[in-house]
């Protein structure tokens, strides 16, 4: 198999279209066509399929894109690896973040202040699985494990937010049963956090009346303090609430818990300044846990 062979089959299996793909290889059909051949004739298996008057993939052909797209990934990563070795201070760091995204972007603030040539790219998609470093919230607890060499996990309480008015007041903990009847303020069913709350309610027996739905923590927040709703808030990837207007009640039954667990991932050949940022984001996230619970 030669690496133009494969680059060709892509673009077809992405488009499934031989004509297209021509056009936007810049190749003749012809000779794009037999490239598809040869590759067929080599692997011995049937890679697409008439579909009328348009082609598909067969389940080898499925398989084979499978295999290949994270391959071409890294190959096309190659270039700018070189650069970053030429030049080992200046080097851009691939983020996936599915939770507490609010303290990682502060966490970014930060230590570009101390290292101006560090960029960083958020993955999303398709590309998330090219990771340096990930930061992801897991259901229940896990192991507080600082000292794993590509992974460390920070515990976070969940309380139940609620607005500021008499009959909160004299409140300081709650049983999540107690609200089965009650509105609530969400983030979109999609999101991790989401699925997580919807199963701490699971865990008191019911299922939650969703009142508004968003997108936003901040929107979150504002709704509740608009007397909208109740909602779940971590206690500290997601900030403060707002004096006067919302307060934060200890769910003592289930107990509420996520891990956030943040992930090294070695892609490079060297990978210092990464290892760099994951030690300081762990710092950052352990300093910032430890000041949001001494005012709880």
């Amino acid at each position: 198999m030669e690496l133009l062979q494969l680059r060709y089959f892509l673009e077809v299996a992405r488009t499934q279209h031989i004509t297209r793909s021509a056009e936007r290889l810049h190749i003749a059909q012809p000779s794009l066509s037999q490239s598809i051949k040869r590759l067929e004739a080599e692997l011995g298996v049937k890679l697409f399929a008439a579909h009328g008057r348009n082609i598909v993939l067969t389940e080898y052909g499925k398989f084979l894109q499978a295999k290949l797209e994270p391959l071409m990934h890294r190959l096309d990563a190659i270039p700018d690896q070189l650069r970053e070795m030429a030049d080992p201070e200046q080097t851009t760091i691939c983020l996936h973040v599915t939770a507490a995204s609010l303290i990682v972007s502060e966490a970014i603030i930060e230590y570009r202040r101390m290292h101006e040539k560090t960029n960083f790219r958020f993955l999303l998609g398709d590309e998330a699985h090219m990771y340096d470093v990930s930061i992801e919230a897991e259901h229940g607890l896990r192991p507080q494990a600082m000292s794993q060499e590509n992974s460390f996990t920070c515990n976070e309480r969940i309380f139940l937010a609620v607005p500021d008015v008499e009959r909160f007041r004299r409140l300081t903990h709650v049983r999540l049963e107690d609200f089965r009847d009650a509105s609530f303020i969400s983030l979109n069913s999609g999101r991790p956090f989401r699925q997580i709350c919807d199963r701490f309610c699971a865990e008191a027996g019911f299922a939650p009346r969703i009142a508004f739905e968003s997108d936003s923590p901040d929107t979150v927040r504002n709704m509740i303090a608009a007397r909208m709703g109740v909602g779940f808030w971590p206690a500290f990837s997601w900030g403060k609430l707002q004096p006067g207007r919302a307060r934060m009640l200890e769910i003592i039954e289930p107990q509420c818990r996520r891990s956030i667990v943040i992930r090294l991932q070695r892609n490079r050949m060297d990978s210092r300044v990464v290892e760099d940022f994951f030690a300081f984001l762990g710092d950052f996230f352990m300093a910032r846990m430890s000041e949001a619970y001494g005012i709880l």
